[in-house]
């Protein structure tokens, strides 16, 4: 008799290639413009739209077995404010790293000699590419303000996303909604991306961040001010979700009536994001 299949190493796999994916766009095109010389081959338009579709993709290719979180602050809200299994947020947490990790590795590799040609000496001249920066690496930006940017980021992302996927609000079409939740993320690089490059994603920017620092990238632990600011990007999107997932409990999931009740069982846990 065939051993039945554990469905948490599904739902782990899906979590781990759907956030590949993501990082497979969005680092890509942050390497592309980085490295074009006249800028000819994309703008901080391109980086936006770029991210948001890399969203949309890896969701699509993880809703099905792990609802498409491929994002720590996103899997912890869920936890905390939607009934997702606490048991799994560590694991899920592991594979979205693992899979953003392995993604800025192919990029790295793909992008060597571009990275090598245009920043020989591998420095905060690039190390956008693989993680973020307060201030997009203008000097003296600070700490606190890029802290602030990303609560508020992930707070914006976590409430609309919540309330593109709870059923009493009348969310889009389940197959639609992972096209509206890339949108989000275009809309939050063009809106929020200055401050701190909208990480809005643990693992969008500890993974990419431990893979450039594995290869070449000595200081990819800090920010161009030479301060540590690996932690900002963890912390900061963790605590905005909370909030933005305690914001729609309050101000839009109590006061939903209660004669669309039944159709919460129809909706699969909500899906996320970065970017």
């Amino acid at each position: 008799m065939k051993k039945p299949r554990n469905p948490l190493v599904g739902e782990l796999c899906a979590e781990f290639a759907g956030t590949m994916i993501l990082i497979l766009f969005g680092t890509a095109v942050v390497a592309q413009v980085a490295t074009s010389s006249d800028g000819s081959l994309g703008d901080h338009d391109s980086i936006a739209w770029a991210w948001g579709i890399g969203v949309t993709l890896g969701v699509y290719v993880s809703a099905r077995l792990s609802g498409g979180h491929l994002n720590p602050a996103v899997t912890i809200a869920l936890a905390a404010f939607k009934g997702f299994s606490w048991a799994k947020v560590a694991p899920y947490i592991l594979a979205q790293t693992l899979g953003a990790f392995v993604a800025a590795l192919i990029v790295r590799a793909s992008y060597a000699e571009l990275i090598g040609t245009v920043d020989p000496g591998h420095t905060i001249k690039t190390q956008g590419i693989f993680s973020t920066l307060p201030g997009n690496g203008i000097d003296g930006f600070s700490i606190s303000t890029a802290f602030l940017d990303q609560v508020v980021g992930t707070a914006i992302l976590v409430f609309v996303v919540f309330a593109l996927t709870t059923a009493w609000n009348n969310p889009p079409l389940a197959n639609l909604g992972p096209v509206i939740v890339g949108l989000l993320v275009v809309a939050l690089g063009m809106a929020w991306g200055a401050n701190a490059g909208y990480a809005i994603n643990p693992a969008r920017d500890l993974g990419p961040r431990l893979a450039s620092l594995i290869t070449g990238y000595g200081d990819a632990l800090s920010d161009q001010n030479g301060d540590l600011y690996f932690w900002l990007p963890i912390v900061a999107p963790i605590i905005g979700g909370l909030i933005g997932g305690a914001l729609f409990k309050v101000l839009v999931e109590i006061h939903l009536t209660d004669d669309t009740a039944q159709d919460e069982e129809a909706v699969s846990e909500p899906t996320n994001a970065r970017g």
